[in-house]
C-alpha cells in the first residue's frame, strides 16, 4: 500500500505517548502489514515479508516495554484477510489467507510464526525459517 515500514518509529512513539501522558496502561489494537501474498502450487502462503515485519515489530515493543513503557496487550492486525474500506478486497492483512471466491481459508506461514511466538512467549529463534505447519 505503499505504507512506510519502520519499527524504530513504532518503538519512537510507544515511548513518546508513555512520556508525554503517563498511561497506566497501553493495549497495541492494530499493528500489521498489508502484502499480496498467496497460496502458492503447494496450497503454502509463505508470506515472509509479514513474518519479517512482525518479528521487528514485536521487538521494538519489547524494547519498549523493557524501557518501562506499559503495554499490557498486543494484537496482531488482522486475522483474516478481509475488506479495507479505501481499497477493498485488494489489499491483504491477514494471517490467514481468504480465497473470496470459494471462501477457503489458509493460513500463511506468519499465522504459524505468530503462534508459536505466543506459545513460547517470545519472538526468538529468528523470524524466517522456524517451523511452519
Amino acid at each position: 500500500m505503499d505504507w512506510e515500514v519502520n519499527p524504530g518509529a513504532f518503538e519512537r512513539l510507544l515511548n513518546w505517548i508513555a512520556d508525554e501522558y503517563h498511561p497506566l496502561d497501553m493495549l497495541i489494537t492494530e499493528n500489521g502489514c498489508s502484502y499480496p501474498d498467496g497460496p502458492g502450487t503447494d496450497g503454502r502462503v509463505r508470506d515472509d515479508r509479514r513474518v519479517d515485519y512482525l518479528h521487528k515489530h514485536l521487538a521494538a515493543l519489547h524494547r519498549s516495554i523493557e524501557s518501562g513503557v506499559p503495554i499490557s496487550g498486543y494484537l496482531q492486525w488482522s486475522f483474516m484477510d478481509n475488506f479495507e474500506w479505501s481499497r477493498g478486497y485488494h489489499q491483504r492483512f491477514g494471517i490467514v489467507h481468504v480465497d473470496y471466491e470459494t471462501q477457503k481459508r489458509t493460513p500463511k506461514d506468519s499465522f504459524y510464526w505468530y503462534r508459536d511466538v505466543i506459545e513460547r512467549n517470545g519472538i526468538d529463534p529468528p523470524a524466517v525459517g522456524n517451523r511452519f505447519g
